[in-house]
């Protein structure tokens, strides 16, 4: 990390250090290299009986001169996707549902944050022709972004994030008082 500020430096460390759920599996990936002068980006697959459940991204940008549209130095930008029943798409609540579970996840984990803003789509498909048979399926994408103020201790926002994510799947919250113990992160490639 030669070159890098020491508090993204800081940040990378506090990412790293967040204790996930043992059914999300997390590691670094390739972060997007002009949207900020440093970032670094985890991506995380919810497994469930060896069924992936949901799935995403959570970027972290800083610009040590900060971004005025930021309100801020640093940026999380989030992205979540999960399967639904196909009956849920049509339910007229569920994008508000879906930006609740993010809004819910920030406040239950204390991640403090400025500037949130995001979209929740709801995608559904139906197969045609020689795929009828295969039925209709639906996904909920949650696409988001918002300015942490506890930079650079940002291990409560990717306990944040994993949990939109594991709501998404259809996991049941860890009940408060029970420990989370550390997850599969890294069985993949270069880990964290």
């Amino acid at each position: 990390m030669a070159g890098e500020p020491p508090e993204f430096v800081a940040a990378v460390t506090s990412l790293r250090a967040a204790a996930l759920r043992p059914e999300v599996f997390c590691e670094e990936m390739p972060a997007p290299q002009r949207i900020a002068p440093f970032a670094t980006a985890l991506s995380a697959d919810v497994t469930v009986d060896d069924e992936d459940v949901a799935t995403g991204r959570l970027v972290l940008l800083h610009d040590p001169a900060g971004n005025e549209a930021w309100n801020g130095t640093f940026r999380c930008v989030a992205y979540c996707r999960a399967e639904i029943d196909l009956a849920l798409a049509a339910d007229p609540m569920l994008a508000h549902v879906g930006w609740t579970w993010l809004t819910d996840a920030l406040g239950s984990h204390a991640a403090s944050y400025t500037a949130l803003s995001g979209t929740v789509t709801r995608v559904t498909s139906e197969g045609f022709g020689a795929m009828a048979d295969d039925g209709g399926s639906a996904q909920l994408e949650v696409r988001a972004s918002w300015t942490p103020v506890d930079a650079p201790e940002l291990d409560p926002h990717v306990q944040a994030w994993a949990e939109l994510l594991c709501t998404a799947g259809g996991l049941e919250p860890v009940p408060e008082g029970v420990a989370v113990m550390p997850s599969r992160r890294g069985q993949r490639g270069a880990g964290l």
